[in-house]
C-alpha cells in the first residue's frame, strides 16, 4: 500500500508556508495527517496565532473522517455536522482549507489542513504544497 512519507509531508508544510508568504497571506499553520489521521508533519509561520494548529488539524481530520475534501464536507446539513462534532474524540472543522492528499491512482494518502488566512487562501496554499510534493490535491469542489 502506498503511504505518505515524511519527506513529502515536510515538503507540503514548507511549500504551503512559502506559497502563503509569497502571496502575502496572513501567517499560516499547516498540519499534514496520514491516512490514519495521525500527524505526519506540521509547521507554523512566524506570527501564527495560538489556536491555528487545532483549527488546521480539524480541517484535515474532517477530510480523513469523511473521505473527501472540505468543500464537499461543507455541503452537509449543519445539524449533521453539529451531531458529528459531538462524538467523543471527533474534532472537525468543515470549512475550506482542508484538502485530501491522493496519489495518481486516487488512493487517499492523507490530508492537509491550513489555518491563518481566509479559507480560500488556506486552501490555495494547501493545494500548492501538495502539488509541490508531486501528489494530487482533492478540495472536494
Amino acid at each position: 500500500m502506498n503511504r505518505l512519507d515524511l519527506a513529502k509531508a515536510q515538503t507540503i508544510v514548507a511549500e504551503a508556508i512559502a506559497y502563503g508568504r509569497k502571496a502575502g497571506f496572513e501567517p499560516l499553520t499547516v498540519v499534514v495527517l496520514d491516512d490514519r489521521a495521525t500527524v505526519k508533519a506540521a509547521g507554523s509561520d512566524d506570527g501564527s496565532s495560538t489556536a491555528r494548529f487545532e483549527i488546521a488539524r480539524g480541517k484535515a481530520a474532517g477530510c480523513i473522517a469523511f473521505g473527501f475534501g472540505a468543500r464537499e464536507i461543507q455541503k452537509r446539513p449543519p445539524a449533521f455536522l453539529a451531531a458529528v462534532g459531538q462524538l467523543p474524540g471527533v474534532s472537525i472543522v468543515p470549512v475550506p482549507g482542508g484538502v485530501l492528499i491522493r496519489d495518481e491512482a486516487r488512493a487517499i494518502l492523507g490530508a492537509v489542513g491550513i489555518s491563518g488566512d481566509t479559507g480560500e487562501h488556506d486552501e490555495e496554499a494547501a493545494v500548492a504544497g501538495i502539488k509541490a510534493a508531486g501528489l494530487v490535491a482533492d478540495t472536494g469542489a
